[in-house]
């Protein structure tokens, strides 16, 4: 049984209770720093799941979560959280925070600002830097966020001890906090994660479209594995990503374009030279990252 913390949530609602939602719920119970988990989930399936799989103690609807939760993650599609909030607000208690771990923020804090006006310093925006091409309740763990970065983008109307509630509810889960505003994480994210992800399923779409598509799937192996992995995200996940983040992950193409422009045109006039120092460059730069990160 986990030893109780000094740092506790006495009701916890997790609005999405799947590998995200579902993984932090987890994390804080065998932390010991959380006292009842309430599920909130548009899909009936994903609560009773987690409920069997015991990361929720009850499943309530968005209004019980809003008038009970000290703290409400909305761990869904960015596209959703408008909506939410906008079923938070009226019942929304004075003492209680909100945070979500969409992978957007720019246009989330947009939303709730709008949404939630005066009460806005109750909402922390945030990103945990993990996740898994598995979804739903089954896919969730203890460890997912250990030892993983989790970005919040506190802003103007943040109290110091609301930011310090949301670190301390990550940290229990064994993560790395980092803070930024809400426009320098969108601009970072858009680089390393959401470009990569537009890349690797347009490659995955060009490849499954071919006629001979059956022929190169079936001889295709662990480069091709690793490449595409990513694109077998969620669609409706990531068609909000892209939306939502549309100006910087265009700005992210662009700079992409230029480099794929680039090396094709190295390619094109059999410029060994060339390829050779643009292969070696990102080469390079793909080993230090790897050495640094752990995560080669």
């Amino acid at each position: 049984m986990a030893t109780p913390t000094a740092f506790t949530i006495p009701v916890l609602a997790v609005v999405g209770p799947g590998l995200i939602g579902g993984s932090l719920a987890a994390a804080l119970k065998q932390a010991g720093c959380v006292g009842r988990v309430l599920g909130v989930s548009r899909q009936v399936s994903t609560t009773h799941h987690a409920l069997q799989l015991g990361l929720i103690d009850e499943i309530v609807d968005i209004t019980t979560a809003a008038q009970r939760a000290d703290i409400i993650v909305l761990a869904t599609p960015v596209g959703a959280t408008r909506s939410l909030l906008q079923q938070i607000k009226p019942h929304l208690q004075p003492h209680t925070l909100i945070t979500d771990a969409g992978s957007t923020k720019a246009d989330v804090l947009r939303a709730a600002t709008e949404v939630l006006g005066g009460q806005i310093g109750q909402f922390i925006p945030g990103h945990p830097i993990a996740g898994a091409e598995k979804a739903g309740p089954e896919a969730a763990l203890a460890d997912l966020y250990r030892n993983r970065i989790v970005i919040l983008t506190p802003h103007k109307e943040t109290a110091p001890s609301a930011k310090a509630k949301i670190i301390q509810l990550w940290e229990q889960c064994g993560a790395r906090v980092m803070l930024m505003s809400a426009e320098e994480h969108d601009r970072v994210l858009a680089s390393i994660s959401h470009v990569p992800h537009f890349l690797s399923s347009v490659f995955m779409w060009q490849v499954a479209s071919a006629a001979d598509a059956d022929v190169r799937l079936h001889v295709a192996g662990s480069g091709f594995r690793d490449f595409t992995r990513i694109a077998a995200g969620s669609a409706e996940v990531w068609r909000d990503i892209f939306l939502s983040n549309r100006a910087a992950v265009l700005s992210e193409l662009k700079q992409v374009r230029a480099a794929f422009e680039q090396a094709e045109t190295a390619l094109l006039e059999s410029d060994g030279t060339a390829l050779y120092e643009f292969l070696e460059k990102a080469a390079l730069a793909r080993r230090l990252w790897g050495s640094r990160s752990g995560l080669e």
